[in-house]
């Protein structure tokens, strides 16, 4: 557990504590074990590999407030330095490479780089290229019904959105995969804390923090980026790639034939080697 910007955190380590920082954040509906597969071989390869459960999920603290973009940056960026590092690259996927995004600009001085897995850039999620992902969510800005959906029938529903946004056909989750994410999401109020951080996005539209965000984010990205996108992903577009106004520094676009929206479970091997070779790229 490490504290940070007054909530504790759950985080998930392997390697040296002295070695570089790599902390990766999860997406909806996952928690810190969506990364099983990169933790060991990023430390292998030399870093120090951490996944955190985001505020809300997992073990992490539970608290009314504090699903917006700016908590949660505020969030990273009291985590890595919790931790004892003054920067990390940070690897999100689905909402938490949102918040990576996010970090990048809001708490500059700690993100050394940034991964983007199945997460274009903030400003493109309203564009007509990614319609699909909002109205796939639309449902969430309902009050309580959505999370009584998420808790009726031991959490079904989750399998079935984990299925539905995955490659046809390939196998993800199975049966353990499935069975986790369905009981980190039982544990109340785990489900309302997940649909908070889609409410504050679609909710802000209309409002001064979030025209204050979006202008914010206009500022380029100063530090390298990958996006990775899994090609027959239904929720993201893979074809979104950032304009070259949004990132002032290297950026790297892969897409991974055989995945989702999931390339770091469905296609681990793969998104595993991509990965390391970027980190290798500018660590060099």
């Amino acid at each position: 557990m490490v504290a940070a910007n007054g909530a504790r955190f759950h985080v998930a380590e392997c390697g040296a504590a002295d070695d570089p920082l790599v902390l990766f954040l999860h997406g909806f509906p996952e928690f810190w074990w969506a990364w099983r597969h990169q933790l060991p071989v990023v430390a292998a390869a030399g870093y120090r590999a951490v996944a955190m459960d985001l505020r809300g999920y997992g073990a992490s603290d539970k608290t009314p407030r504090g699903y917006d973009p700016y908590t949660a940056a505020a969030d990273v960026s009291g985590v890595i330095r919790s931790l004892g590092a003054s920067d990390a690259v940070v690897v999100g996927h689905g909402w938490g490479g949102f918040i990576g995004w996010s970090a990048a600009v809001l708490a500059p001085r700690q993100v050394r780089a940034l991964a983007a897995v199945s997460a274009p850039h903030p400003l493109l999620l309203t564009r007509s290229g990614q319609r699909k992902a909002v109205t796939r969510t639309a449902w969430f800005q309902l009050p309580i019904l959505p999370e009584r959906r998420l808790l009726a029938h031991d959490g079904i529903h989750i399998e079935r959105l984990l299925r539905a946004w995955a490659a046809p056909g390939g196998g993800f989750p199975d049966a353990e995969a499935s069975r986790r994410y369905r009981a980190a999401l039982q544990v109340w109020p785990a489900p309302h804390c997940a649909l908070e951080y889609h409410r504050w996005f679609a909710r802000s539209r209309f409002r001064p923090d979030g025209r204050k965000f979006s202008a914010q984010l206009r500022t380029p990205v100063a530090v390298p980026v990958l996006q990775l996108h899994g090609a027959q992903d239904p929720a993201i577009s893979p074809t979104a790639t950032t304009p070259p106004d949004l990132v002032a520094a290297p950026l790297r676009h892969e897409v991974i034939t055989p995945a989702g929206h999931f390339p770091h479970e469905e296609a681990p091997d793969l998104f595993n080697t991509l990965l390391v070779d970027w980190l290798r790229s500018f660590a060099a």
